[in-house]
């Protein structure tokens, strides 16, 4: 434990109840972290409640807002589209997290699937795990043909200039993790029995294609980072860093009034 000087706004940190339920919370009482997780908790009630604010610009103007969450897995993007939905109107906004295609969708054309989960005015769609499955997951897998992956990456960037066009904000942002912070997270989700579904059979790969995935994920950020629809990495070896940079870039390219 440190023995430095509280501050005043330390010590007053901690008797607010944010910091007394978060002192509570953790089992051994270590000053430093206590601090550092009420700050968090503080500075994120401040954001969600910017967050309020933007989606009453996006129902009262009738606005379409898409926000794509990208990362490896156990990269923390369903984490950081909890916290930014935690406090918002349901009826508002939607999370779509898309099955295998079927039959009849493998068959269609690649987007159309996606097309019919967009916003209608008034509403925000996150993808959790987007159309970008066919620039990344899929080759890496094996699930698409070299040729399906030609033809997206030829036509993925003029398809979210059609989406812009037609008057929808797109922020994409990729969840990047190191091959140690990744390999980390799953032994913790193996190891936890409520956690233990998320892991999938890709997962179980992940850390043996993780060079595969690279180069991939390089190819995609070299022919998709466009001027209208940008990438923007978030590092999220450090869960609370990166939902607290997801919520603020999600206020600062949606321009809310």
């Amino acid at each position: 434990m440190s023995h430095r000087k509280l501050t005043k706004e330390e010590v007053d940190l901690l008797n607010s109840k944010i910091g007394l339920h978060t002192a509570l919370k953790n089992k051994k009482f270590n000053l430093d972290k206590v601090l550092e997780d009420t700050k968090y908790i503080v500075e994120l009630k401040k954001q969600q409640e910017k967050l309020i604010k933007l989606q009453n610009w996006v129902i009262q103007k009738e606005k379409k807002v898409v926000v794509l969450f990208e990362g490896r897995d156990a990269a923390g993007k369903t984490g950081a589209i909890r916290r930014i939905t935690e406090y918002i109107n349901p009826r508002h906004f939607r999370i779509v997290a898309l099955n295998v295609p079927t039959h009849d969708e493998r068959k269609q054309w690649f987007f159309q699937r996606y097309i019919n989960e967009l916003p209608k005015p008034g509403e925000i769609v996150f993808f959790d795990r987007s159309w970008y499955n066919r620039a990344v997951v899929e080759p890496v897998n094996g699930f698409c043909t070299p040729k399906e992956y030609e033809i997206f990456m030829k036509q993925v960037n003029e398809f979210e200039k059609m989406l812009i066009q037609s008057d929808t904000h797109l922020l994409k942002l990729y969840f990047s993790i190191t091959k140690e912070e990744q390999a980390k997270r799953f032994k913790d989700i193996m190891s936890t029995p409520l956690k233990r579904w998320k892991m999938t059979k890709i997962d179980e790969k992940a850390q043996d294609l993780w060079d595969d995935y690279s180069d991939y994920k390089q190819k995609m950020f070299e022919s998709t980072n466009t001027a209208y629809a940008p990438w923007y990495i978030i590092d999220a070896n450090k869960k609370s860093n990166a939902r607290m940079e997801a919520i603020k870039l999600v206020l600062d390219k949606v321009p809310y009034e």
